[in-house]
């Protein structure tokens, strides 16, 4: 009988070691799930920043945009300039050759 409850103990322990393992197994599983939260907390900032850095792109895009609608009006202001300057240059001419004659 004593041999019989010895390796009921036995047993028994080895019950109590599979149980603190499970136990541990357990731990282990919350900690991957807490670094998993942790990630996803991380990816989503991280998502949160890329849309506030192309926010800012854009911004730059649309201040960019506006610069080159602004030199290309200047541009034609220019060319009109350039034509206004060579008609009264060739009204110039016509006059100088009517003086001549």
């Amino acid at each position: 009988m004593a041999i019989y409850g010895i390796l009921k103990a036995i047993n028994g322990i080895i019950n109590a070691l599979k149980g603190i393992i499970d136990a541990i197994n357990v731990i282990i599983n919350a900690i991957n799930g807490i670094i998993n939260a942790i990630e996803v907390i991380i990816d989503a900032i991280n998502g949160m920043i890329n849309a506030i850095n192309g926010i800012f792109n854009s911004i730059d895009g649309i201040f960019n945009a506006k610069n080159g609608i602004f030199n290309a009006t200047n541009g034609i202001i220019n060319s009109i300039n350039g034509i206004v300057n060579a008609i009264y240059g060739i009204f110039k001419a016509i006059h100088a050759i009517f003086e001549a004659i």
